[in-house]
This record gives C-alpha cells, structure tokens and sequence, in this order.
C-alpha cells in the first residue's frame, strides 16, 4: 500500500507538468479579420456623419452668436430682442451639448454591437483548438490583465487562429 502511494505522490507533480498552455495575441488578429475591418469601415463612417452634423450646429451657432454680437452692439436694438436671441443662442448651445453626449453614446453602444460578433468568432476558433490540442488555458496577451506568461512554456497559438479563422 505504501508503494502505490509513492507511485501515485511521484507521479502526481509529472502529471502537472504535462498540462498545455497556450497564448494568443487578440490585438494582432482582428485587424486581420475582414468582419473587423467591415465592422472598423461602419464606425468610422458613423463618427464622420457625426462629426459633420457637429461641425454644421458649431457653425450654424457662431452665426448666430455673430449676429448676436452685432445687435447687442446696437444701441437701438429693443432688449426683448437680445433677450430672445440670447435665449435662442442658450437653446443651441445646449441642443449641441445633449446631440455632441448622445452621439458619443451611439458610438459606443455601436461599436459594442459590431465588435461583439467578431470577438465571439475569436473567441469560438481559440476554444476548438483549445479542445483539440488539449490546452488547460489559452490567455490572451493582448489585454494585460495577465501578470506573466512565460511564452517559452507555453503554445502561441495566433498563427493557428489565424488559419482558423481563415485569415492568410
């Protein structure tokens, strides 16, 4: 009995070493993905829609607080009229502040829309070769939430998502 329990206590730790580890870098595959950059192509032509509708009420706004300027220089201009431009100027102003939020807002919750699919595509390819190579862990370097990875004992599996995800 003492035998078999020294086999199995000198064994045990050999057995920990034959787990597999392995590390891929997120940062280098998706930009290599074409549903990324499909999905990189869709944000930026949002932000520049958004951008020129900012840049057109930024405009339309210094015209105003021109016009603004010019009237109130004015010393025949009735006060209710520069307490109704200076009103109108307030309105804007705040129409900008609240559009300027709620695009930033739809940026994000986009970008969280279309990235979700691709990263869950990374996520599917790093688990089947996970199984298949019969890894105990696959971490992702990419996000530095990992305090060390000794990449000489350790699988970089990249090239081999790549392939799994069909990327040349």
């Amino acid at each position: 009995m003492k035998k078999i329990l020294f086999v199995i206590l000198m064994l045990a730790p050999m057995s920990i070493f034959a787990q597999k580890f392995a590390h891929f870098n997120m940062a280098s595959i998706l930009p290599e993905m074409n549903e990324y950059k499909t999905a990189m192509a869709d944000l930026q032509k949002l932000t520049t829609q958004y951008q020129e509708e900012l840049k057109r009420l930024q405009t339309e706004y210094q015209t105003k607080a021109e016009e603004y300027q010019k009237l109130a220089g004015d010393a025949n201009t009735a006060q209710a009229i520069l307490q109704s431009k200076a009103q109108d100027l307030q309105k804007m102003e705040e129409s900008i502040q609240s559009f300027y939020q709620a695009s930033q807002e739809d940026l994000q919750k986009q970008n969280t829309e279309k990235m979700e699919p691709v990263q869950a595509k990374v996520v599917a390819a790093m688990k089947k070769i996970g199984e298949t190579g019969g890894y105990v862990y696959i971490v992702d370097l990419s996000t530095g939430a990992i305090p060390f990875v000794n990449e000489a004992l350790s699988t970089d599996i990249t090239a081999q998502l790549k392939t799994e995800l069909g990327i040349k």
